[in-house]
């Protein structure tokens, strides 16, 4: 089958340990059901993978593609919920098991025509939800969903700064805290990506580091090091950052002081459990909320969707197709 695989890593040249070319058709194992794959989508996470953070070499070559939606081996059609983990382990959450593994980390991805999970990772796909659409919901949509409803527990009317719009995940959390009701703020060094989130209904989208025009309850952090400062000044008093990347860097200034004088939380969030991306798909129906999809391409131009993430060129989604359904 066709696949496309890190087969090395390069922090300045990523690309260079990117191969796709045929790869033996995975052999189902007990308790895991073999999925034909329509749609995956591009994620941050795969080109950290090929740039070598958080992802140890010996662990190569692996087959990249966190998001995978298509048929079970029945037909039905199906999204694969990409945290392999044990919820036992975690207390009842399979994100807090130590042992979890995002698709793509110890197990091949989804950027091949087929794959094998577990069978408890399968989710039925709504007939309302297209195959490209449900390819772009199991990491970024879900981290948003999380950060926002099981981390910060936000309401409506609460007041929401989103961080880098445009990103995957930054564009799921605008139209998932409008949709909850929430004023969204959102920053962006692009004027497109900035107009882009007052189209969707964020109430302003200014530079990073611009002042807001009132505090926040609420930041939604992937950014890191470039915009944290900017996050902790536009808060409220006791108000909440949650983070789940740092794509600028990991060690900002903590500015303790702040953060204890003004008694603000700090969250972290990692991946969501298989309940919030049935969750994501119960309020996405509710509302009629659907991704933001800024391209499609063939799993055979995947190189080319990779050089669009690296050059900040993306806004929502990049979706890869395996198969036509």
């Amino acid at each position: 089958m066709l696949a496309a695989t890190a087969v090395s890593q390069s922090a300045t040249d990523p690309l260079s340990g990117l191969v796709l070319g045929d790869v033996p058709k995975p052999e189902r194992r007990p308790g895991w059901s073999t999925v034909r794959v329509v749609s995956s989508s591009l994620n941050m996470h795969d080109l950290w993978t090929l740039r070598g953070v958080g992802h140890p070499p010996e662990r190569l070559p692996i087959i990249l593609g966190c998001d995978a939606a298509g048929y079970d081996e029945d037909g039905n059609e199906v999204i694969v919920h990409p945290v392999i983990a044990d919820p036992d382990a975690g207390r009842g959450d399979e994100t807090l098991d130590p042992n979890r593994a995002l698709l793509s980390e110890q197990h091949d991805g989804a950027f091949a025509e087929y794959l094998t999970v577990p069978t408890r990772n399968l989710i039925p796909k709504p007939s309302w939800l297209s195959f490209d659409e449900a390819a772009c919901l199991p990491v970024a949509w879900t981290t948003a969903y999380r950060m926002l409803f099981t981390q910060a527990r936000i309401k409506a009317g609460d007041r929401v700064l989103v961080q880098g719009a445009g990103g995957g995940v930054a564009s799921a959390a605008i139209k998932l805290a409008l949709a909850a009701g929430a004023v969204v703020y959102a920053t962006s060094r692009s004027e497109d990506k900035r107009a882009q989130a007052l189209s969707w209904g964020a109430r302003a989208a200014v530079a990073p580091g611009e002042r807001l025009p009132e505090r926040v309850d609420v930041v939604i952090e992937t950014v890191g090091e470039a915009t944290w400062s900017h996050s902790l000044r536009s808060l409220r008093p006791g108000g909440t950052v949650v983070i789940a990347g740092a794509t600028s860097g990991a060690n900002p200034p903590a500015d303790l002081g702040r953060v204890f004088y003004l008694q603000q939380r700090i969250l972290g969030s990692t991946g969501c459990t298989r309940g919030e991306l049935v969750a994501l798909l119960n309020m996405m129906d509710a509302t009629g909320l659907r991704p933001v999809i800024d391209r499609t391409l063939p799993l055979d131009e995947i190189h080319k969707g990779f050089q669009l993430m690296i050059d900040g060129r993306l806004t929502g989604k990049l979706v890869i197709k395996e198969i036509t359904s």
